[in-house]
């Protein structure tokens, strides 16, 4: 009988920690959130399209991967997904996999028993294990070490892993997303990334536009922004230099939102009036570029994500291809080039057209 509840007695307390543990982590995620941009802020057709993607794939179980440059918000959009998810009630687990050493982020990931290497003096559960009937966002995932790939490419496959020093499968049941800045195609033909791991990643693509390509959100953009880091602040304006803005908009934004957002930050902690300006001196070194509303580089995307783009248009103006109002003017390339592009693309243009 002592032996019985001794046994009970730990096997709660276990429990107990297990649970504190994921409760800690739910926390410490929501309170990362609040300092991140709370919404998807923008009505650009690259962001739309993207919107209409996480709509079509929230809803199943599909491993996702978002591709963009640093600062697109990349971890926004794993958030969105998951916050419309069957899933949404469970937790949301975020691994950035290049801030955590490699020795180490195996048992970050998985976990670890007693003793499986010097300093783990208890058994410790990984984030898999945190994220049970949620999601887990694994940002940089470029940056695995191939023994580490090896594992998530079981976990893929099998829905199963073992915690570092550990002998028995554990099974789990968690939705992966994955986001990269890196360009894994390279990675694989240098040989440092698995390309089986990559087919299991890229179930369903979603590709974030860079700032200098979604231009016409930059207006929004800053108004979110600035009323954020005003309230904070305790300052009050009454509106945004004209000069500033026309700044910010032709600007090519290498850093995207997050440069955005600092230098919004950053002119709101020295401004002195009520007209919000920003020191030209921080920007102009750069060089300009294409004005807004431009889509050169429509080409450049995947299949898929130009497949998006051109699906929004289109019902944006009711199937029409040409003229002031149709999709070609808004997304800046010539109607022909459209045509040409529902053709290659398979795209039923006639699906979109509003009745008479």
């Amino acid at each position: 009988m002592r032996w019985h509840l001794a046994l009970t007695d730990i096997d709660e307390r276990k429990r107990t920690e297990q649970k504190l543990q994921r409760e800690n982590v739910a926390l410490r995620e929501e309170i990362d959130r609040a300092s991140m941009f709370e919404e998807i802020v923008g009505t650009s057709m690259p962001l739309k399209a993207v919107q209409s993607r996480i709509a079509k794939v929230a809803p199943s179980d599909s491993t996702v991967l978002i591709t963009g440059e640093t600062g697109t918000g990349k971890e926004l959009v794993a958030r969105a997904i998951h916050r419309v998810s069957r899933r949404s009630q469970h937790p949301f687990v975020s691994v950035n996999c290049a801030a955590i050493p490699r020795d180490l982020i195996a048992s970050e990931l998985f976990g670890h028993e007693k003793g499986a290497f010097t300093g783990a003096t208890q058994r410790r559960s990984g984030r898999f294990e945190l994220a049970a009937g949620g999601t887990i966002f694994l940002d940089e995932v470029g940056e695995l070490p191939a023994e580490t790939q090896i594992a998530l490419l079981r976990v893929l496959q099998e829905r199963e892993f073992e915690r570092v020093g550990g002998t028995g499968s554990i099974q789990t049941d968690v939705r992966v997303i994955a986001a990269t800045n890196r360009d894994l195609d390279n990675a694989i033909t240098a040989g440092t990334f698995r390309s089986d791991l990559f087919y299991r990643l890229n179930v369903f693509p979603i590709e974030m536009p860079p700032l200098r390509e979604r231009r016409e959100d930059i207006p929004l953009l800053v108004e979110y922004f600035l009323d954020r880091y005003a309230r904070k602040a305790g300052k009050n304006f009454q509106a945004i230099d004209k000069k500033s803005l026309d700044l910010l908009q032709s600007y090519p934004w290498p850093g995207n939102i997050r440069e955005l957002q600092n230098v919004i930050e950053r002119s709101v902690i020295v401004s002195e009036t009520e007209t919000f300006t920003v020191d030209e001196s921080w920007l102009s070194r750069r060089p300009r570029t294409q004005p807004p509303h431009s889509h050169p580089q429509l080409s450049k995307m995947s299949a898929s994500t130009e497949k998006e783009l051109i699906e929004v248009a289109l019902r944006e103006c009711g199937g029409r291809v040409s003229g002031s109002s149709g999709a070609a003017a808004k997304l800046g390339i010539p109607g022909s080039t459209l045509e040409s592009k529902i053709k290659s693309l398979t795209i039923d243009k006639n699906r979109f057209r509003v009745a008479p």
